[in-house]
C-alpha cells in the first residue's frame, strides 16, 4: 500500500514539473524567480522515480539542519537580549541611587551657600550698600565712556568697567580705582584739544590714516574734513556732507595751528547737529522736489531775466543817445529823438497839421521799440507764481495719495510731497519777485524815454507854428 502511495505521489509531482515547464515556456518566469535555482536545475535534470526520491531525501535533511540552525541563532539571542536587560536594571538601579544621593548633597550644599550668605551679609554690613552703589556707577560709566570721543584716542576702557559692573563678587580696592580713574581721565579729556593719529573711514568706504585733532567731546576733524564718531563701531567716518564753507575754514585754522588760540565751532550735541547735515537736502536736491512744474519756472525766471538785462542794456544806450542828442543840433539817426528830428527837419515847409502827423507817426513807430519785451517780461511774473501754485497742488495730491495708501502713521511718506508742493511755492515767488521789479523799473525808464520825445516833439511843432 506504501509503494501506491509513493508512486502517486511522485506522478503528481511529475505532472506539476510539466506544468511548470510549460508555463516556463509560455513566457511566465515569476514562478521560477520564487524557486531555489539548485532546486529548480535538479528538478529539470530528473529522468526516474528514484532519482526523484534520492532528490527529495536530500533536500529534506538540508531543510532540517538550515531549521536547525536558526532555531540556534533565535535561542542564543533570546538568551543574550535576556542579559542586556538584567544589566540594564542593574545600571537603572544604580543610578537611581546616585540620583538620591546627589540629590541630598545638593539640599545639604544649599544650606551650607544659606549659612556663608548670611555670614557674609553680617560681616560686610554697611559695606553692601557701597559696592552696589560701585557697580550701578560703572555701570552708567560704560555708556558715557562707550559714547565719548575720547574713547577713540584712549581705545579699551570700558572693559575693566564691564568686568566691574557685572560682577558678583566684591570689588577689590584697584578696581574702585581703576574707575575713578577712569572717570577722572574722561573729565580731564573732555576740555583738551588734542592731536593724534586714527584710522578714518572716507566716503566711499575705504580705511586710511590720518592726523586728527579732537575738540573735547564736541568736534573730531582731519585735514579739510569735519568728521563724525560712531559710538557701534567705535570709529571715525568724514562727514558725507560738510558743513558751510565758514566752519570748514575754522576747522582749517585750528588743524594748522601748532601753538596759541584761535576760534572754533563746536557742536554742543556732541556730533548730532553735524549729523543732521546728511539728511539736510542741498539747492540741487531742493529744485529735484520741485519737480517738473520746478524745472520750468526756473526755466521763464532765467529767460525773463536775460529779456530784462538785456532791455536793460538797450534803455540805457538809447538814453544815452538821447541826452547826446539834445547837446547836439544836428540829427543822428543812432537814437528815436535824432530819428523824429530828422522828419522834422525834412517837413518844415508843410503846414502845421500835416507836420503834426508826420511827427506823431515817427512817435508811434519809437513807441514799439522802446516798450519791447515788456508785456512778455510782466507775464512771465503773473505765471511764475501760478505755477507754483500749480506744484502746490501737484504735491497735495500726492500726499493725499500717501495718506490713503499708508495712513498717517509714518510722516516721512507725507515728506516727499509736501516738499514738492513748498518748494514750487517757493521757486514762484523767487521768480516773480524780481521780475515785478525789473519790469517795472524797464517800463519807468521806457515812460521817461517816451516823456523826453513827446516833450521834444511837442516844442518843435509850436517852434514850427510860430514861425508860420
Amino acid at each position: 500500500m506504501s509503494k501506491v502511495i509513493i508512486k502517486n505521489t511522485f506522478l503528481s509531482v511529475i505532472v506539476l514539473l510539466i506544468s511548470f515547464e510549460v508555463f516556463a515556456q509560455e513566457g511566465n518566469e515569476s514562478i521560477e524567480e520564487g524557486l531555489d535555482p539548485v532546486l529548480l536545475e535538479k528538478l529539470k535534470n530528473i529522468e526516474t522515480m528514484e532519482k526523484l526520491l534520492e532528490i527529495t531525501k536530500t533536500d529534506s535533511i538540508t531543510t532540517g539542519m538550515i531549521n536547525e540552525e536558526r532555531e540556534e541563532k533565535f535561542l542564543s539571542a533570546r538568551n543574550r537580549q535576556r542579559e542586556l536587560l538584567e544589566e540594564a536594571k542593574i545600571r537603572l538601579n544604580q543610578e537611581e541611587e546616585r540620583s538620591v544621593r546627589l540629590q541630598q548633597e545638593f539640599e545639604d550644599n544649599e544650606k551650607v551657600l544659606e549659612d556663608i550668605g548670611e555670614t557674609l551679609r553680617i560681616r560686610i554690613g554697611n559695606f553692601g550698600e557701597l559696592f552696589g552703589v560701585v557697580r550701578q556707577v560703572a555701570g552708567e560709566a560704560i555708556a558715557t565712556v562707550k559714547n565719548s570721543l575720547v574713547s577713540i584716542q584712549y581705545p579699551g576702557r570700558e572693559g575693566s568697567l564691564a568686568a566691574l559692573a557685572e560682577t558678583r563678587n566684591l570689588p577689590s580696592i584697584d578696581q574702585m580705582k581703576g574707575l575713578i580713574v577712569t572717570m577722572l581721565e574722561e573729565m580731564t579729556k573732555s576740555g583738551n584739544v588734542e592731536r593724534f593719529n586714527s584710522q578714518v573711514i572716507l566716503p566711499g568706504g575705504s580705511i586710511s590714516d590720518a592726523e586728527v585733532v579732537r575738540v573735547g567731546v564736541f568736534n573730531a576733524i582731519t585735514e579739510n574734513f569735519f568728521l563724525k564718531f560712531i559710538p557701534e563701531t567705535q570709529s571715525l567716518q568724514v562727514l558725507a556732507r560738510q558743513p558751510a564753507r565758514r566752519f570748514r575754514s575754522l576747522a582749517d585754522d585750528l588743524f594748522d595751528l601748532e601753538d596759541g588760540y584761535t576760534t572754533m565751532a563746536v557742536d554742543p550735541s556732541r556730533g548730532q547737529i553735524l549729523g543732521l547735515l546728511i539728511q539736510a537736502p542741498g539747492i540741487g536736491e531742493r529744485i529735484n522736489q520741485g519737480g517738473v512744474v520746478g524745472y520750468f519756472i526756473i526755466f521763464i525766471g532765467l529767460l525773463g531775466l536775460m529779456l530784462s538785462g538785456w532791455r536793460l542794456k538797450l534803455l540805457k544806450d538809447e538814453g544815452d543817445a538821447i541826452n547826446r542828442q539834445l547837446k547836439s543840433d544836428q540829427a543822428s539817426d543812432d537814437n528815436a529823438l535824432g530819428r523824429i528830428l530828422s522828419v522834422f527837419n525834412q517837413n518844415q515847409d508843410i503846414d502845421p497839421e500835416s507836420l503834426e502827423l508826420k511827427i506823431d507817426e515817427a512817435i508811434l513807430r519809437e513807441v514799439p521799440k522802446l516798450e519791447k519785451f515788456h508785456s512778455i517780461i510782466k507775464v512771465f511774473a503773473a505765471v511764475a507764481p501760478l505755477l507754483g501754485l500749480l506744484g502746490t497742488v501737484v504735491g497735495m495730491i500726492v500726499t493725499f495719495q500717501a495718506l490713503t495708501l499708508f495712513g498717517t502713521g509714518d510722516p516721512k511718506l507725507m515728506a516727499g510731497g509736501i516738499s514738492q508742493a513748498l518748494v514750487t511755492t517757493m521757486l514762484g515767488l523767487i521768480v516773480a519777485i524780481p521780475l515785478v521789479f525789473l519790469h517795472s523799473i524797464l517800463t519807468s525808464w521806457s515812460g521817461s524815454l517816451i516823456e523826453i520825445i513827446e516833450e521834444q516833439s511837442a516844442g518843435l511843432i509850436a517852434r514850427n507854428a510860430g514861425n508860420k
